[in-house]
């Protein structure tokens, strides 16, 4: 059993603001049996998956999970949009891949921060800068210590707890940032509470960002296979059905 599909057939209804009634009716189907399709208790049939996709304007490999993409398209290194400077990079010392990741990265970056700044709330804005810069620290930590050579008093933080300190603070940063995110008071901050609220989809997110988009869709795609979250879940047995 594919187990994206169930997430994305009840994302796509949501996004919608459609009830499970009305979709149903819709696809031909009862409520009962669109329901245990998006809670992945059975099976659906080939039929029913294409009749969603055009329903829903989106192909068989997004409500299937194989592509990030709305309309099913591949993402390639050319089709990623440069960032500043990137035209002028080496790509021929560094390799493609960190060139990809980097465009990825970079690409997603500038939505977030684009949210954040539509969401207004500097707390917050404060908290995520704090973590991704703790992140980036951490990792460019670890390529430094590569080379045993490259000297150690670079840092003020010793090697031997930089791991558990870092982790902590961004753990602290994280916290700080849920709770600015949920308009809580965070007590560094004088109390202030957040001051607006974004909604966002797939589909706000490929209309605003239309370059950047895929980047960030094809992140969230990849660092979720990289969790592995799937696969840790105790598989049931399901019921197949022809509708």
């Amino acid at each position: 059993m594919n187990t994206d599909f169930p997430r994305i057939l009840t994302l796509l209804r949501k996004e919608k603001g459609m009830s499970q009634k009305n979709v149903s009716s819709r696809l031909q189907i009862s409520q009962a049996l669109l329901s245990h399709y998006e809670k992945g208790i059975r099976e659906c049939g080939l039929d029913f998956l294409v009749r969603c996709a055009d329903f829903y304007g989106v192909s068989c490999d997004y409500l299937l999970g194989r592509s990030p993409d709305r309309q099913g398209s591949t993402i390639t290194l050319e089709d990623i949009p440069e960032s500043d400077g990137d035209r002028k990079e080496n790509r021929s010392m560094a390799g493609m891949l960190p060139v990809l990741n980097k465009k990825l990265i970079i690409n997603s970056l500038n939505i977030l921060f684009d949210l954040l700044t539509k969401v207004g709330d500097r707390a917050l804005t404060s908290e995520v800068s704090s973590y991704l810069g703790l992140a980036l620290y951490r990792m460019f930590r670890v390529v430094y210590s590569s080379n045993p050579k490259n000297q150690e008093a670079m840092f003020g933080v010793p090697a031997h707890v930089c791991a558990q300190y870092t982790n902590a603070a961004m753990q602290i940063s994280e916290a700080n940032a849920q709770s600015a995110a949920h308009g809580n008071p965070i007590i560094a901050d004088g109390g202030k509470k957040s001051t607006g609220s974004i909604v966002v989809s797939t589909q706000t997110l490929e209309d605003d960002y239309p370059l950047h988009a895929p980047s960030l869709l094809n992140l969230i795609q990849s660092a979720e296979q990289k969790i592995g979250f799937k696969d840790k879940v105790r598989k049931k047995p399901m019921r197949s059905s022809n509708s």
